[in-house]
Order: C-alpha cells, then structure tokens, then sequence
C-alpha cells in the first residue's frame, strides 16, 4: 500500500468513526451513508463540487430518504449556478423534512432559488411559508420579506416590456473569456474596460483600452498600460471625463485590505504608476467599483468596511484644494439598504446616480436603479425595468452623455461563467432628465502656439457655486470638460504667467447640442494686455453687480493675489444708446463697483483704477442687438 493509500483509509476510518458518534444527528441510520455526506463535506468545502456530488450520490444509494444529503446537493448544485438540479434536490429533501428547523432551511433556500428562476408565484409560496414559521433568526427573516417583495414586484410588473434593445459589442471586444465594467470617456471615443483570462474567479484580471476607426466600429483592445496591469488582479475600473484620469481596483500585493482602490494620470501618451488613495478612502475590508465624477474630484465606490448599513454600501470621496483625497462617507439610508449596493456609475452631469441592488423591491437578484442627487441626499431609487432587469443580476452600467445609450456586462447565456459587453437603447421614459455634451480642445500661448497647461474652472452661474475644476495637458494641451443642458454656465481658464481667458455658456434644455470644440489662446501676462470678463451681469440701467458675477469675480481675486506685482485698470463699456455723458457714468459706476468687490476680498485698492468709456470703445458695430450686447462689457487691463 503506498503512502496515499494509507493516507486514504486513515481518513476513512476516521469519517467511520465520526459517522458512528454522530448518527443521531441525521434522519439515516445508515453509518455508510453517513460516511460517504461526511466524505463529500471534505470535498465541498474545497470547492471539489463534482467529486462530493458523486459521494452524495453514492450515500443517497445507501438510504434514498437520507434527507440532509438532499439539502446538501441543492446547496452543492446551486454554487454550481446550476439552480433547476438545485431546486429538484431541495423540493425531494422538503419532502422527506420532519425537524421544523430543517423545514425551515429548505423553505428559505427554496424561496431563493425560484425567485432567481423567475418563477415568481413558487417563491412568494414558500418565502410567505417561512415568513411564517420562522420566529427566530431575524437576519433570514429580513432577507426573506426582501425576497417576498421581489417576488410580488416581479408578479406585478412580468408584462413589463420597455423599449431596451441590447446588441453585443463586436468580436474584437468581446473576444476574452470575461470582459465587463465597461466606461467611456465624455465624448464617447474611449472605451475601457476589465478582462479576466479565465472563467475562475482568481484568473488575473486587466484593464484594457479600445477606440473606434473610421467606420466607427471598435478596434481590438490593448493594455492601457505596463505601469498599471501586473500579474496582480486589476479590476473595476473609471475614467475622468477627459480620459486622463484612472481610479482602478487592485486585488492583491500592498494594500490595506482585501481589494484597494488605486489612482494613475495620463500626461502625454503615458499612464503614470498607480498610487493607493491611502487610508481615507481605502479600509482593512474590500474597496472596488469605482466611479469618478466628469471632472475626476469625486469618487463614488462600494465597500463592505465596517460603519455602513448593511454587507455591501456605496461611499463616496472628494478632493481637496490640495488635491488630496477626503475621508470617505457613507452615502445613508436614503441610497443604501440592510444588503448590498454594488457597482455606482454617476452619470457626467454630476446628479444622476445608477447602482445595483439586491435590497429594492425589483425581479430578484441585483437590478439596476437610477437616483438624483439632492442638496442633502438622494431621490428614492427607482427599478429601470424590464428586460434590462431580471431574475438574473444586473450591474456595470453605464450611461453615456446624453443619456440615450447605455453599456453594460451580461453573462452570457451560450457559455457558463463567461460574459460579454453590451450595448443597449434606453427607453424615453428612463431617460434622465439632465443631459450632458461635452467641450474639448487644447490651450496654447497665442504667441508661440505651444502647449499650456491651465486650469479651467466651471461654475454654475444660477447656483453661484463651482461645478468642476479641470486642467489641460502639460505635454499636448489637450483638455475636455462636460456641460449638462438647461443651465448657464461660467469658464474661467488660468495658468501660471498668463492672463486668464473668461467664457460664458447658456445652455437651453429643449435643443439638442453636439460636442463643442474650443482652442483658447492665453496670453502672457504683459502691459496692455487685456481680457473681457465675459461674466459679470448687472440689471439694465443699473451699475449693483448681480450674485451670478461673484464666481469670476472670485477668481479674479485669486489672480490678483497670485500675482501682486500687478497695476491693473478695470473698464467700463456701453452700447451706443443714450447720451454720451449717461453711457459714461454708467460704465464709470459699473466699472468702480467691481473694483469695490474686489478691494472688500482683500486686493489692494492703491494697485487698481476704474475708467469708464461710454460708447467710445465699441468691439463691433451697434447695427444689432446682438452686436450691442458684445460691446456692453467689462474689461480688465494690465497697467504696469
């Protein structure tokens, strides 16, 4: 007998041995059945499925009424994913159940099992039947009346159709054993997502990068980068809006938990070496699904650390003026739930939030929900509905910028464990409200047209309040940054030795609007030189600076006490209507309350002067209203 052998009967002797000190605890009396359960435990526990199902087998050919066998090859066959074999071993064990305990375990395996089947009516039976003889243990009554809405959403809402049409992505996509997570940048010309090389949940994991040729059709994926994939798991992934920005998952080597949450910039054509976002974002748990916002200053992620509602909550982090990240928060009890919220996507307008769930009434298993953003919380999630939504689970859902389109991971149903990438219409009556486009170009110094890193801050003009803060490229110039419809908007750029550029966006919500494309030219700072501030409003006839104005003016602030050496004049324009002696008071008056809002934030008033110019100094002709709107303006003017 070699060494496996003895090995072999050794532990066969002991199972015997087990077997005979534990018969009582089983409905058989058979110590050979009861051997070859505790056998095939060994094996299950292992993950060796195929070989304790065979050993179960054998044991039920001991005794068919060996009722635990039963409960064990429906749990067996269900980690198997394999819910009909499942269900089959379950209902025969349900049978043979005389223990009230037992009975109740199968009842609520059961009620699980047919509510992932999408048998509804099947389900609310055996759940309502455990609801009520279960008296005890309050976390599976929890889950079970969870199920039990599910199941009775599921009856009421099982005619739902909506109008989704998802087509899988082409084959130069989908051509790896998994592919899922799928995110894009604003303007829909990047595509990344997460491959596993396998259909284990340990293969290695990458993130890679695809864009789209002249036909429009996605080209074969590549790395995104040797800094950024290893032999390490890089999962779940997200870009900022402009494509340079990465926040990935990483699972294994140093990290503060089981999975870490990781940030690497694009300058240039290169991806910088990840950094752990530290210990403010990332906990002893697991952190993973990240999300950033269109500008990359908020981060919305899931997390199973402790302080949340339930096994899975979704938190969120933003950064500082520093650029570092803040402690992460929960984002509460009006988003999350007792369960699992999973796989958060915030849509670039910066309010729609689209998440999974298994905690919502919905069809069972995790659905995909869609929430607004509040000034202090969130909207009551809403289920997006069938088919997008099933009995099976949902997530990795993305939502491109004008809301039409979605991209999403489903398993796919010809081959076990794997998955493929999809894209789908999304029905009028899903669509969200606020829909985005997005404003690209490169910003360069107009004398020399070479590359200028700047920063381009936006503001929301009505609310008063920055809504994204972006930087261009130090190598190319390159930046882009996402307007949402049915607002106005204010855009200051700056950069170090230049003089600041300002621009102004009304965005009407009843029309469509294509990608902008903006080159902004700086201009060194010099004397003479000049720029238009394109967002200080005042009433007609009136010289009081409206609450719109203050955002720029802020800024303007900043520039100033960046640059104190400067002497600056602040004009004062009109159109050509009215006397000359009016126009020039009232651009005198506009002119000098801005110099008062400037001099109460702390700029010295001995360095900046008022003039007014009346209609002296038009821009363009005043033959239009259009064109004597230019010319009512202020300007701000480097003196010395």
């Amino acid at each position: 007998m070699n060494k496996k052998s003895i090995c072999l009967a050794i532990l066969m002797s002991f199972l015997w041995v087990l077997a005979a000190k534990s018969q009582s605890q089983y409905s058989t009396t058979s110590k050979k059945a009861i051997g070859l359960f505790l056998e095939a435990d060994n094996f299950r526990v292992k993950g060796e499925y195929d070989k304790a199902i065979d050993l179960l087998n054998q044991a039920l050919s001991k005794d068919k009424n060996f009722e635990e066998a039963y409960f064990r090859l429906g749990l067996i066959y269900r980690a198997k994913q394999e819910l009909t074999h499942s269900t089959n071993y379950l209902e025969e064990g349900l049978a043979l159940a005389k223990d009230g305990k037992h009975r109740r375990e199968y009842l609520y395996e059961l009620g699980d099992n047919y509510l992932r089947l999408g048998k509804y009516e099947e389900s609310k039976t055996k759940l309502g039947l455990f609801l009520n003889e279960e008296k005890i243990n309050s976390t599976k009554i929890g889950r079970a009346s969870v199920w039990l809405q599910q199941a009775e959403y599921g009856i009421q809402y099982r005619g739902e159709k909506l109008d989704y049409v998802y087509t899988p992505l082409n084959d130069s996509v989908n051509s790896y054993p998994n592919q899922y997570f799928p995110v894009l940048t604003a303007d829909n010309s990047q595509l990344f997502f997460t491959i596993r090389y396998g259909s284990g949940v340990n293969e290695n994991e990458d993130i890679v990068f695809t864009s789209k040729n002249n036909r429009g059709d996605w080209r074969k994926p590549a790395s995104v980068s040797d800094n950024i994939n290893s032999n390490l798991q890089e999962g779940a992934c997200s870009i900022s809006a402009d494509g340079r920005q990465l926040i990935f998952t990483m699972c294994g080597g140093i990290t503060y938990g089981r999975c870490d949450l990781f940030e690497s910039k694009r300058v240039g054509n290169d991806w910088t070496r990840p950094v752990n976002l530290g210990p403010l974002v990332n906990g002893s748990e697991w952190e993973g699904q990240p999300s950033l916002s269109a500008d990359g200053r908020v981060l919305y992620f899931s997390s199973s650390r402790k302080g949340g509602l339930g096994g899975y909550d979704l938190w969120m982090t933003k950064k500082d003026e520093a650029g570092k990240w803040t402690k992460a928060q929960n984002l509460g009890n009006s988003v999350n739930t007792k369960f699992d919220e999973i796989a958060p996507f915030m849509h670039v307008n910066g309010q729609t939030l689209y998440f999974s769930s298994n905690g919502y009434p919905g069809y069972g298993g995790y659905d995909i929900y869609q929430s607004e953003k509040l000034k202090n919380g969130w909207t009551l999630p809403k289920n997006l509905g069938a088919p997008l939504n099933d009995f099976e689970d949902q997530f990795s859902f993305f939502v491109t910028s004008d809301g039409t389109e979605a991209y999403f991971s489903k398993a796919d149903v010809n081959n076990h464990g794997l998955s493929k990438i999809y894209t789908t219409s999304i029905p009028k009556e899903k669509q969200l409200a606020k829909k985005s486009f997005s404003v690209k170009g490169i910003v360069t110094d107009i004398e020399t047209s070479k590359p200028v890193k700047a920063t381009i801050e936006l503001s929301n003009q009505k609310e008063s309040e920055k809504v994204a803060l972006v930087e261009s490229d130090s190598i190319n110039g390159s930046y882009l940054f996402v307007l949402s419809k049915g607002a106005n908007y204010s855009l200051f750029v700056s950069a170090k030795g230049y003089l600041f550029k300002t621009y102004n966006f009304e965005i009407d919500s009843t029309k469509a609007v294509k990608p902008i494309i903006l080159n902004i030219e700086l201009k060194p700072i010099r004397q003479r030189a000049s720029a238009l501030l394109n967002n200080i409003f005042f009433d007609y006839d009136k010289y009081e600076i409206k609450a719109e104005s203050h955002p720029e003016l802020a800024n303007v602030v900043k520039f100033l006490v960046d640059n104190p050496a400067l002497i600056i004049e602040v004009t004062g324009h009109t159109d050509n209507k009215g006397s000359e002696e009016y126009n020039i008071k009232l651009s005198q008056k506009r002119a000098q309350s801005v110099i008062d809002f400037l001099a109460a934030k702390g700029v010295d008033k001995g360095k900046m002067s008022a003039k007014g110019y009346g209609a002296s100094k038009p821009l363009v002709d005043n033959n239009s209203e259009t064109n004597r709107q230019l010319n009512r303006r202020i300007e701000f003017v480097i003196v010395k």
